[in-house]
């Protein structure tokens, strides 16, 4: 196995089996691109990942607008705070809210 860059700096992992044979995987896409070769190695490149920096952060939450379209708004609490879940959802759903109303109010669209 061989794993190097790509010319644009993703990952690139290289497998060259005992027994090579084509045809024997079929190509595939998901996290990256993967190939058998017409030489019997199998080949995979990592697609780069984009992320996209929280537009809003609060003690328990986070907001962002992602490259894909989507918006995103992720609440975590630990579980010692799991009896006052309700209470702290509502606390930073709040702020949030007001964030979005002022941000879509002074006419901010990403």
């Amino acid at each position: 196995m061989a794993v190097s860059k790509t010319e644009s700096g993703l990952d690139y992992v290289q497998v060259i089996p005992d027994d090579p044979r084509v045809g024997l995987v079929t190509p595939f896409s998901g996290l990256g691109y993967g190939q058998l070769l017409s030489n019997g190695s199998f080949d995979f490149t990592r697609r780069k990942r984009i992320r996209c920096k929280p537009e809003k952060k609060t003690e328990f939450g986070s907001l962002s607008f992602g490259a894909d379209g989507r918006d995103r708004y992720t609440f975590v609490v630990p579980a010692e705070m799991r009896l006052e879940f309700a209470d702290i959802l509502e606390k930073d759903a709040k702020v949030m809210v007001e964030f979005m109303r002022k941000r879509f109010k002074k006419g901010q669209r990403k």
